[in-house]
């Protein structure tokens, strides 16, 4: 392929899979499927639930999840270095 994307072999589950991918982000690709395979292992070991489809639902969930409180977290720290800013700013003018 002359755009610079092939495919590459990704393992989740015991299960392979043939993926498309840009050459510069095959290694991204690799440590996202290595993520999801981990979280798809644990769920199943629990025992607790079932079937591929719901096992690789679960993880899905788990894995948003996990990204919108690290996100949430992240803006919740930069609401208070906004407001650490704000205040040191006012500190410095009543200096002037």
């Amino acid at each position: 392929m002359s755009n610079g994307q092939n495919t590459t072999t990704v393992h989740i589950l015991d299960k392979e899979y043939l993926v498309a991918c840009p050459d510069n982000e095959r290694e991204a690709l690799h440590q996202s499927a290595a993520l999801l395979d981990n979280k798809m292992r644990a769920i199943r070991s629990s025992g607790k639930i079932h079937g591929l489809d719901r096992i690789a639902v679960m993880a899905a969930l788990n894995i948003a999840h996990e990204y919108l409180q690290q996100n949430h977290s992240q803006s919740g720290s930069n609401e208070v270095a906004v407001r650490l800013a704000t205040k040191i700013d006012n500190v410095l003018q009543g200096l002037s």
